[in-house]
């Protein structure tokens, strides 16, 4: 088995402690984020830290590296208050990590590949055509992370798009049936497939406490 100190870590070339310390954590969501700039340029790009933060208001945050760079996810979001989350299936896995890649904030991603962008309900913010959950969101708040200079920016969920074919009857979304995929890593890409669903756990009868 392969152990690593933090000395180790900090000592390794700085590609495998990327690969390394990105795939630790587990899969990760593989999600596709639409915005448009104040010039009507959209913009899409894929994101991996996309974490529900609560239900009740729908709140869903993720993380942004830096901003001491241009990241026009970020500009765009601060500049219109509006985006979209769209969950990557199977069948655009290359063309939404293509979208990784840095263009110039006039170039809009959905130019550069097959991906095709799609407007409901005169939202602002371009949704990717065909994925299998897509969610129109308002930007909240955000709070900048010390240990690391990264921003966690917190939205609320205005719209939620669900095929009925996902939708079971108490509200849970199968995204097994979507083919929707998740991240490994960096650029590693699966495509899950749901074995069980298990239902509320309470405490086993001789471990319960009671308030007497």
């Amino acid at each position: 088995m392969a152990v690593f100190s933090l000395n180790d870590i900090n000592q390794m070339h700085h590609l495998y402690r990327i690969n390394l310390i990105n795939s630790c954590s587990g899969y990760k969501s593989a999600n596709l984020i639409g915005s448009k700039d104040e010039f009507g340029t959209s913009n899409v790009a894929v994101f991996s830290s996309v974490t529900h933060l609560g239900s009740n208001p729908g709140l869903l945050g993720f993380f942004l590296r830096p901003t001491t760079v241009i990241r026009n996810t970020y500009d765009n979001i601060k500049a219109t208050g509006k985006y979209t989350l769209n969950h990557i299936h199977e069948g655009i896995v290359k063309e939404a990590h293509h979208t990784s890649a840095k263009y110039d904030a006039s170039i809009s991603e959905f130019d550069v590949t097959a991906l095709e962008e799609e407007y409901k309900d005169d939202f602002i913010a371009p949704f990717v055509k065909g994925c299998p959950v897509q969610l129109a969101m308002s930007y909240v708040e955000e709070y900048s992370i010390k240990a690391n200079n990264t921003v966690l920016l917190i939205g609320r969920i205005e719209k939620l798009y669900v095929p009925d074919e996902l939708l079971e009857k108490d509200g849970f979304i199968n995204l097994s049936k979507g083919k929707v995929a998740t991240i490994n890593g960096l650029d590693g890409y699966a495509v899950p497939s749901l074995k069980h669903r298990l239902e509320y756990q309470r405490p086993k009868a001789e471990f319960s406490v009671t308030n007497d």
